[in-house]
């Protein structure tokens, strides 16, 4: 899948030791649910196990050509015709680029027209205010307030469930491309 300069690439074998990279570093893991450190054979069990279920997609996200991060659906449900989205960026030196506003036009893409979803979910602790923002700027909207929903740095977390359907990805993206793109290309 690619759009532009982004490209979100399948993740094969030979990539597992780079995101484990990423997600055992601390600008990636103070995000993510869990603070273990990701041993190499826990990874090869995630690849066996989680990336080639069915009810899941991770793709390596490329951006000229470059490897920054992971972006990611789960709990693809066809009976609520749903699923939850994730990604994170293990090149910090691209973060504020708008780089992650790109990875989401792409994800949104895919599930709203590829995949032909109705709603796309995602989790974002209360503390990454600025995640919680991109996501409401592209559409998204809160439904979901996660009381103490994970115990994280030393205390339990708050964290909030947004969503968008796809009615609303229908009458948004246009102007999301001109936005992420800065052009007035009709998509």
């Amino acid at each position: 899948m690619n759009d532009n300069d982004i490209s979100l690439v399948e993740v094969q074998e030979k990539d597992i030791e780079q995101i484990r990279t990423w997600r055992n570093s601390d600008e990636v893991s103070s995000y993510m649910y869990s603070d273990k450190k990701i041993t190499k054979e826990d990874q090869l069990k995630w690849f066996k196990n989680v990336v080639k279920d069915d009810t899941s997609k991770y793709w390596i996200i490329e951006y000229q050509g470059k490897q920054l991060g992971l972006a990611s659906l789960s709990g693809i449900n066809k009976t609520l015709n749903s699923c939850y989205w994730a990604f994170y960026l293990g090149d910090t030196s691209v973060r504020g680029a708008g780089i992650g506003g790109k990875v989401e036009y792409n994800v949104l893409r895919y599930v709203f027209e590829d995949m032909q979803l109705h709603k796309l979910r995602c989790e974002v602790f209360t503390f990454n205010n600025k995640v919680i923002k991109m996501h409401e700027k592209f559409g998204f909207r809160r439904e979901a307030y996660y009381r103490d929903h994970c115990f994280k740095n030393g205390a339990f977390q708050d964290a909030v469930g947004l969503a968008m359907i796809e009615s609303e990805w229908k009458t948004i993206k246009e102007k999301m491309y001109a936005k992420i793109y800065r052009t007035d290309k009709n998509r």
